[in-house]
């Protein structure tokens, strides 16, 4: 079955012809990217990378080192998506406005160079859960090769680790305002501290984490299995003053661990609540 999917995937990029790849350097950017640099030439692949205070620095470097490596180049944009006042505001569907500057940017980038098909990684998993983001991208008319391929999460790795990709167990890594509540204005600032503190959890070793930003407390996130190492004393005390030290006066520790997509959880308890009570909870 996997290799009916991949097959179906490498048609579909045949089909596309030349095309711009909405690349951050996850797991399904990574995938898409080899496979369409593989199957079209590099002079037919235009990797997009945008320059936004919510894809942390190291994570902006790695996508620029893999697409190198990869033999093509990135175009650097800038969707300057906190000027907007919709987007900053952090509603429920604040990925919509997001998105929505960024494929429009790329799409006017990319078409000045001959690229007139944008891509993006999302994957067969992501169809079932709540994306607003995904809505701009059809509205923009931006395709999605690896879902329509049929492929999920677990065969996008899979199919990383055949080719040899580094991000084939890299760790999920969604943008940095996902860690704010919905309701509470996205700015520089707040997304500077939430990457700073999560820097502090990875430089101890714990790469899947989230520093869920509430005010002057930070709830951090680890998977499962990493709780007792991070409840260690020392460990701790290490993690507590790193996190003050990017600028939050309290640290607290999610006992339920991490789990994708948190916040939105609030989203589902005000619907069960009814209508009203969803819209108090989003703000």
């Amino acid at each position: 079955m996997l290799d009916v999917k991949e097959k179906r995937l490498r048609g579909l990029l045949r089909e596309y012809g030349r095309v711009a790849v909405g690349f951050s350097g996850g797991v399904d950017s990574t995938l898409l990217l080899r496979v369409a640099v593989d199957e079209l030439g590099a002079g037919n692949v235009l990797p997009v990378v945008a320059d936004t205070p919510s894809l942390p620095r190291k994570e902006f470097d790695e996508a620029l080192g893999l697409a190198e490596a990869m033999g093509v180049a990135c175009l650097v944009v800038d969707p300057d998506e906190l000027s907007d006042p919709a987007y900053a505001a952090n509603p429920a569907d604040r990925c919509y406005y997001c998105k929505k500057h960024l494929f429009e940017m790329i799409r006017r980038v990319a078409a000045g160079k001959g690229f007139f098909c944008v891509l993006d990684g999302n994957n067969a998993d992501d169809a079932g859960d709540y994306r607003p983001g995904r809505r701009a991208a059809q509205e923009l008319g931006v395709k999605s090769p690896l879902m329509e391929a049929g492929l999920t999460k677990a065969e996008v790795r899979a199919l990383s680790e055949r080719a040899g990709l580094p991000t084939a167990q890299k760790p999920a890594m969604a943008c940095l305002a996902s860690r704010i509540p919905y309701g509470t204005p996205v700015t520089a600032e707040v997304l500077g501290k939430v990457e700073r503190a999560e820097g502090v959890l990875r430089g101890l070793g714990f790469g899947q984490c989230r520093v869920r930003h509430h005010g002057d407390v930070a709830r951090i996130e680890v998977d499962e299995a990493s709780l007792p190492r991070l409840l260690d004393a020392a460990v701790r005390g290490q993690v507590t003053c790193g996190v003050r030290e990017a600028g939050y006066r309290y640290v607290t520790v999610d006992l339920q661990g991490y789990r994708m997509g948190s916040m939105n959880e609030v989203l589902a308890a005000g619907h069960a609540a009814g209508s009203g009570e969803a819209q108090k909870n989003i703000g």
